[in-house]
């Protein structure tokens, strides 16, 4: 997932570098929403991980 983030971004770059703005905000926007999504996959794994953890006793 963080692969097709970076790869938007890149793309985002590359389209407003040569003044293509709808392509350069489509792929900003794209690169943004897999961004939190990304984000909140990561808060949720954090999460299972340190309620899942071993116990002390």
């Amino acid at each position: 997932m963080l692969t097709w983030i970076l790869t938007f971004l890149v793309l985002a770059l590359l389209a407003g570098a040569f003044g293509f703005m709808g392509v350069a905000g489509v792929a900003a926007s794209i690169a943004q929403i897999l961004f939190f999504v990304f984000l909140v996959g990561l808060v949720i794994s954090l999460v299972a991980h340190l309620t899942s953890g071993r116990r002390a006793l």
